[in-house]
Formats: C-alpha cells, sequence, structure tokens
C-alpha cells in the first residue's frame, strides 16, 4: 500500500474514533471504546480483526503471544487507551507491535483524555524515503 493511500486509511479510521469520542466524551472503559470504533469502521466501509492472536518470537523462539486491539484493512495496527494521558511506554508498545506485526503503520488512539489523543508510529523497515 502507498503512502497516499496509508494516509487516507489512517485519516478513515481517525475520523472514526472521533465520531466515537465526540458521541461518548472520556470516561468509558477501554472495551467501551473498542466495541465502538469496531462498529464504526464497519460502518466506513473498513476491514478489521479485532484482537487477533499473533506470536511473538525472541531470536526464533516463540515466547507469547500479543494482541493488538485492530489490524485494519491488514496493514495498520491501532492500539487503543482510555487513560488520563499518553505516556512514552504507551507508545513503545504500539511501535512494538507494529514491529512485531510487521506492519507499515500504526495508530495509538487515547480516548480517555478530553480531547482524543492520536499518535502514529512507524515501522522502520517500511519507513526509507518517506
Amino acid at each position: 500500500m502507498n503512502k497516499i493511500n496509508l494516509d487516507k486509511l489512517t485519516y478513515a479510521i481517525n475520523g472514526c474514533a472521533m465520531k466515537v469520542h465526540n458521541t461518548l466524551g472520556n470516561g468509558f472503559q477501554e472495551v467501551i471504546y473498542q466495541r465502538c470504533l469496531a462498529i464504526e469502521l464497519e460502518r466506513a466501509g473498513l476491514g478489521y480483526k479485532r484482537e487477533e492472536d499473533h506470536v511473538i518470537f525472541y531470536e526464533g523462539i516463540e515466547v507469547g503471544t500479543r494482541r493488538a486491539d485492530f489490524v485494519v484493512e491488514d496493514v495498520v495496527i491501532v492500539e487503543i487507551k482510555a487513560l488520563i494521558n499518553l505516556e512514552d511506554v504507551h507508545l513503545a508498545q504500539a511501535k512494538n507491535y507494529v514491529v512485531a506485526y510487521d506492519k507499515p503503520i500504526g495508530l495509538l488512539i487515547n480516548f480517555g483524555a478530553r480531547s482524543l489523543q492520536f499518535k502514529k508510529v512507524f515501522n522502520p523497515k517500511y519507513s526509507s524515503g518517506s
């Protein structure tokens, strides 16, 4: 997927998240936002998988599994939070998912703040020249 299409896709995902935040506001549990975002992604006609297991390897040895909140159109990892403030550890987690899942880009979306917060994270493997 090229950069323009990725930009359009992340813009559409952010729009879905904004609709959820504008409707609910902040203060709910993460799972509520996750369910509502799934409804909005569906309405937007975006293909997604929710909490799909992904195996994590360490030097070729399977060490466990992790579930990203969403994988949208098989190229964007979406990790959602419902926190007052995002911290560096949340950004690092999102970046690790993007690399572990081998996707070009990820979105960290925080529904817990008064204003919706978005952070884009990039997989260095796909970032050459952009």
